[in-house]
């Protein structure tokens, strides 16, 4: 009886992998300047801020149910009617659709610290709201792409927006003339850049802010002066 040879077995083909330097990683991140964007920009064939919407945030709400835009919120909102939850929920991002919202920190609860909020986002891994009520009365924040850190420099995505009530919803999402969306340090925590304005600015005790008209997101000022002084502050995770 011949006995039975086994099959050799195929050699096994490499895998490479693509790697290149620190260095090299962080020029190719700095390269993605405003010019490079608004030539990828017009490579996809978007040319307007509203094209954007269109094309990606208009289709996505018109095939949701009405119901869908009705969070399941942890505790009411001091700051935000359930109207303006509900105004609000249609312009988040479609991963937050379905998630109830949860209070992370507000200023009533926690204080006016930046070093409490930056630890209360510790564990955290979905987008946060940040509504802010001023002395003036005003209503306005910011949607962050993910929860606030320390960082040396901006961070997030376009998914970022700026908001304000007055008294109306108005929303202002990326432009894409920049990526400068989120930054924030011990001291501050900023929204937007551009011609060495911010679109929104905190001081690192939460009680002072700034707004000015920014290219990150097209906004005009977003409070009734350029200069204002916080009330309460909420900020709302995904979860």
């Amino acid at each position: 009886m011949s006995s039975r040879r086994d099959t050799p077995a195929e050699p096994l083909t490499p895998k490479y992998s693509y790697v290149v330097s620190l260095t090299e990683h962080h020029r190719r991140i700095d390269a993605l300047n405003s010019e490079d964007l608004r030539a990828l920009c017009k490579r996809l064939q978007i040319t307007k801020k509203e094209e954007v919407i269109s094309k990606h945030g208009a289709s996505i709400s018109a095939g949701l149910e009405p119901e869908t835009f009705k969070p399941n919120m942890s505790e009411p909102s001091d700051l935000l009617a359930t109207e303006r939850v509900e105004k609000l929920a249609r312009h988040l991002p479609p991963r937050t659709i379905g998630y109830p919202w949860t209070l992370a920190f507000s200023t009533v609860k926690h204080g006016m610290s930046i070093k409490t909020l930056y630890r209360t986002m510790q564990g955290l891994d979905s987008p946060v709201l940040l509504v802010i009520k001023d002395s003036d009365g005003q209503l306005f924040g910011a949607l962050a792409s993910e929860p606030f850190k320390v960082s040396e420099g901006f961070y997030g995505t376009g998914e970022t927006f700026l908001f304000s009530f007055c008294p109306d919803l108005e929303v202002y999402k990326w432009t894409g003339d920049n990526m400068f969306f989120i930054k924030g340090d011990m001291d501050s925590l900023a929204f937007g850049g551009g011609s060495g304005e911010f679109g929104l600015w905190l001081d690192g005790d939460l009680y002072h802010g700034r707004s000015h008209s920014c290219k990150t997101f097209g906004n005009p000022m977003l409070s009734m002066k350029e200069d204002f002084f916080v009330q309460d502050i909420e900020i709302w995770s995904f979860e």
